[in-house]
């Protein structure tokens, strides 16, 4: 009889010790994301790997970049299934917000994290981020320095963008909207069209033809220019309209997002504090995707300039975001449809 007691005991000793084995085991968080796969996972693993919550992560198709996620969201409102959104802008993370999707959550690893990329009421908090610069062909001389170089005759048919109906070049011109007005905005677009510049399927395009030479220049994402540094290409990086009256580079963060009703509510916060952490940034920072940290202190590569080195185009996310929509049939009649 003793002996049955004894071993009781010990069999609820040790279930004990396994219940204080890896901190979150048998938790669970699902999240939607829009980064890409190859880049987000491996931060995912880590998470999973670090804290013993299992993560459920569904990612975007390439064929509904940014967009599947966001809709997912929405169709799923009445009941959310997801507990944090991955996006990789925070264009869709306003979207979410105007649409009552997301919830408030101010994370204590954001608080270094410049307000700029911050929703000031909580519903989003931008971490490792692209920044729009100029790709220069290296046989250029007198580099250009500012994004009205599209405009000057001098560089009539020399120059290139990606089609402006999608991606962050899509973000930019409805910036530009919210920071010059309508007038001036339509204007900057029609007088592109006047200098010829060319139109490209997408910034990686745009980036490969400056590298080959078959135009000067380009406006594109960050990491486009950086890998074409890092593969030898011809190219410079240029952040444009630096000067002290400048308009500055736009900043395209990544955004995490807590899901309004999230099956696990503590799970998904531990989850976006991890997202936002040092760490995180600086593993986005040294990938492939050459991601910006917005923590200024967090290592860099040689190709980039920290955030604090940036003059920083100062725009309002949520007005970018109805502009976007706004200015949609203006920029088809630009492409031509």
């Amino acid at each position: 009889m003793k002996y049955r007691i004894l071993l009781a005991a010990l069999i609820v000793f040790a279930v004990a010790l396994g219940g204080c084995g890896e901190q979150g085991a048998g938790e669970s968080v699902t999240v939607y994301v829009s980064e890409d796969q190859v880049f987000s996972e491996p931060i995912l693993k880590d998470f999973e790997r670090e804290t013993g919550i299992r993560v459920e992560a569904v990612y975007d198709t390439e064929e509904s970049k940014s967009t599947g996620a966001m809709n997912r969201l929405i169709a799923e409102k009445g009941n959310p299934r997801a507990d944090v959104y991955w996006a990789n802008e925070p264009i869709r993370a306003e979207v979410l917000k105007q649409r009552g999707i997301s919830a408030i959550y101010h994370p204590p690893s954001a608080r270094d994290i410049p307000a700029v990329f911050r929703d000031p009421d909580g519903y989003w908090t931008g971490f490792s981020a692209r920044a729009r610069v100029l790709i220069v062909n290296q046989r250029v001389a007198d580099r250009p320095t500012s994004i009205l170089a599209y405009t000057d005759p001098r560089w009539k048919g020399r120059a290139v963008i990606a089609n402006p109906l999608f991606g962050t070049t899509t973000s930019q011109v409805a910036a530009l909207f919210t920071r010059w007005g309508d007038e001036k905005a339509r204007r900057f677009m029609r007088d592109l069209k006047k200098n010829a510049v060319r139109v490209a399927t997408s910034n990686g395009e745009s980036a490969d033809f400056v590298a080959t030479g078959q135009v000067d220049f380009s406006l594109v994402d960050s990491d486009d220019a950086v890998n074409r540094l890092r593969q030898g290409r011809p190219v410079a990086m240029v952040y444009p309209d630096q000067a002290a009256d400048g308009l500055g580079a736009f900043i395209v963060p990544n955004a995490a997002v807590l899901i309004a009703g999230a099956p696990h509510p503590d799970a998904a916060r531990r989850l976006i504090d991890y997202l936002l952490s040092r760490e995180t940034e600086r593993k986005l920072a040294f990938a492939d995707c050459a991601q910006l940290p917005l923590h200024s202190d967090v290592p860099i590569p040689a190709e980039m300039k920290p955030i604090d080195q940036i003059r920083v185009m100062r725009v309002d996310y949520a007005e970018v975001a109805r502009k976007m929509v706004e200015i949609q049939p203006f920029l088809k009649s630009w492409v031509g449809l």
